[in-house]
């Protein structure tokens, strides 16, 4: 049985084709079968046969063939359909939309930090000229102002006391590490907590393309292991039977962010449980019971190593249970970011909010 999708009746005002109507249920569908096409064909006929999805002139069948011709399914090797990149960027495009809304055009690349000084854009404050500020900054209009108003209109006469200089904009480049827990538990007790995190990630990773295309982007996951992903993989993302080795993740998005040059750096990690794994040699030390203190000082220690660095994590909760959020707590104290403690329909307004904040940080 399929759950999370709502169908009401005809619209007049839809003036969607049949194709864009049905196109959009599948890529919605294709990120909770992972990526698997004939899976989520499956879904897309059992859903035609409740629902009614298609009629007489337009079929299932008809769908299938234009998304071949538009480029969205190719056959593999093994002659089975799969997704092009042009579908994925399309289900990019629909998170971005669904979690943060249309986004303006705007200029691009660049953020806005509080401090003043030599930068790469002029803004619209004015400040008195200091010894040291370079001639092309010079307000030049606004300084024989204050000439004729400091002195009078019968002789012109222009003192550096006059004059007043363009505030110029430091523009900021950020680099960020999102961590996405692809424990068991994601799946654990019938909620999928995972397909909201993959739409987080794949509208972040968006945004940053369109809106901020000199910020770099590194997506990981964490389970008994972590390892680095691309962007285009996080369509296929499925939970695994694993632990949470939340030590691992932070470890690799240190090492991430530690050969990145951008002055500001920031983690993002969404969870919805506790630390309960540790990598010991060969194996791994784990414990699902309770929080452990040998894996708890762990990755209290990191947050506290992060913090030394002015690497700030935010942390995403997904959970409610008050001695995860102490935890979480503790480890936010620790490391002196942030932490939300939000339910899964709130999660990406939550983290792009969070983004948007951290743009304004002082260069170091």
């Amino acid at each position: 049985m399929i759950e999370g999708f709502r169908f009401s009746k005809y619209d007049p005002d839809d003036n969607r084709t049949p194709f864009d109507k049905l196109f959009d249920l599948f890529k919605e569908v294709l990120l909770h079968t992972s990526g698997e096409v004939a899976e989520a064909l499956s879904w897309m006929n059992e859903l035609d046969r409740q629902y009614g999805l298609t009629t007489d002139d337009y079929g299932m069948g008809d769908f299938i063939e234009d998304l071949k011709k538009k480029g969205y399914l190719k056959e593999g090797e093994d002659q089975e359909l799969q997704m092009t990149p042009k579908t994925e960027q399309n289900i990019r495009k629909d998170a971005l939309d669904q979690i943060f809304g249309k986004l303006k055009k705007g200029k691009q690349g660049n953020h806005s930090t509080r401090f003043g000084g030599q930068g790469d854009e002029t803004g619209h404050d004015k400040r008195p000229y200091e010894f040291g500020d370079p001639p092309e900054s010079i307000s030049l209009t606004d300084s024989i102002r204050n000439a004729q108003v400091n002195h009078g209109a019968g002789e012109f006469r222009l003192e550096e006391g006059d004059l007043e200089v363009n505030e110029r904009e430091y523009r900021t480049q950020t680099s960020t590490v999102l961590m996405i827990d692809i424990s068991h538990s994601m799946i654990l007790y019938g909620e999928d907590r995972i397909t909201p995190a993959k739409k987080v990630a794949l509208a972040l990773a968006e945004m940053l393309r369109i809106k901020y295309p000199k910020d770099t982007l590194d997506v990981i996951v964490f389970g008994n292991d972590a390892w680095q992903i691309q962007v285009k993989d996080i369509p296929y993302l499925q939970v695994g039977p694993y632990h949470t080795n939340t030590v691992a993740g932070l470890e690799l998005a240190m090492d991430l962010l530690r050969r990145r040059k951008n002055p500001n750096k920031q983690i993002f990690m969404i969870t919805d449980g506790k630390p309960t794994c540790l990598k010991e040699g060969d194996g791994y030390y784990k414990n699902s019971m309770g929080l452990d203190r040998k894996i708890i000082n762990k990755t209290l220690g990191l947050a506290a190593q992060c913090r030394r660095l002015h690497i700030p994590v935010t942390t995403f909760m997904v959970a409610t249970d008050s001695w995860l959020q102490d935890f979480v707590k503790e480890f936010t104290e620790t490391n002196g970011g942030r932490a939300f403690y939000t339910g899964l329909k709130g999660l990406g307004d939550l983290v792009f909010a969070d983004y948007e904040r951290n743009r304004t940080r002082k260069l170091r």
